[in-house]
């Protein structure tokens, strides 16, 4: 860095960092046992050989600064990428999957990491992929006093809110792509999640035994616990869900199902309505079911 820096001070000089390997998806792991928040290695991985990642060269030309001047402004201008949250309790068999991205601007994590642990939970692993231009953290966290993946609702939402919490605190720029960006970002959105987002209500079979429900609708704070409390009020049990935010939208898949069984088409209806109720604003799909 201080190199770098130095460069910038000579008005002949100019930079052009130069990467060695242009393979794809780059692939990062840590381990978090301990809060050891550190990698344990950096590779790139191509037909099943794996390549030390070589450090980037910078080179020095005689050429003129205007080049790192509109790079610098480049950057600056960038949009702003759309942050995912992504919580999968179908993936893994012990653990419960959250995915996070933020275009390539997400770093270690590790502040996101010690707010979960606060919360009684283990980050007991972690895998960073970067492909293109999105970054992508994956981690898999466990109940601290059993080592069980989450199954409570209530908790999963407090997983989710807290991710979303340090996102905007620690990208508040985040804060224009997000539903939440409204009441505590530096910057509401364009868009505004009451008016600009229509929910959509699915269900279809899974199986003889299941359901899979699938919601798209506007993100707002404590709407998972309100979903599974709807489902519990008309008995339909959840046995696994998929909770997906996308900047202000919310896509939710639930396997579901009725005393054992799949829903049939009178309660499939039910549940459509009780939740299109519910999720009435901005609009709901007419089509929904």
């Amino acid at each position: 860095m201080a190199a770098a820096a130095n460069s910038f001070l000579t008005p002949t000089l100019s930079l052009r960092r130069t990467s060695l390997f242009h393979l794809a998806p780059q692939i990062s792991r840590f381990d978090a046992d301990n809060n050891k928040n550190s990698f344990i290695s950096s590779k790139f991985l191509l037909s099943g050989l794996s390549l030390s990642k070589a450090p980037d060269v910078v080179q020095a030309s005689p050429e003129s600064t205007n080049a790192i001047s509109s790079l610098m402004s480049d950057m600056d201008s960038d949009p702003i990428p759309m942050p995912v949250v992504l919580i999968d309790q179908d993936s893994d068999p012990v653990a419960t999957i959250v995915q996070l991205s933020f275009g390539d601007r997400l770093g270690a994590l590790i502040d996101t990491m010690k707010a979960l642990k606060d919360l009684g939970l283990d980050v007991s692993k972690g895998i960073v992929t970067t492909e293109g231009a999105v970054k992508q953290t994956k981690l898999f966290i466990t109940r601290l006093d059993s080592g069980r993946k989450i199954e409570d609702p209530d908790m999963l939402e407090q997983i989710r809110l807290t991710i979303i919490d340090n996102l905007l605190k620690y990208h508040p720029e985040s804060s224009e792509r997000l539903a939440m960006g409204e009441a505590f970002g530096v910057k509401a959105p364009v868009e505004k999640p009451d008016v600009d987002v229509a929910t959509h209500i699915h269900i279809q079979e899974d199986g003889p035994k299941r359901s899979l429900l699938y919601i798209e609708t506007a993100d707002r704070s404590g709407l998972l616990m309100e979903v599974i409390k709807i489902m519990s009020d008309i008995n339909v049990d959840v046995e696994s869900a998929e909770i997906d935010t996308e900047g202000l939208v919310a896509k939710d898949k639930f396997h579901v199902s009725y005393r054992g069984a799949a829903l049939n088409s009178s309660l499939s209806q039910v549940l459509v309505n009780c939740l299109r109720y519910y999720l009435r604003r901005p609009q709901t799909d007419e089509d929904s079911y």
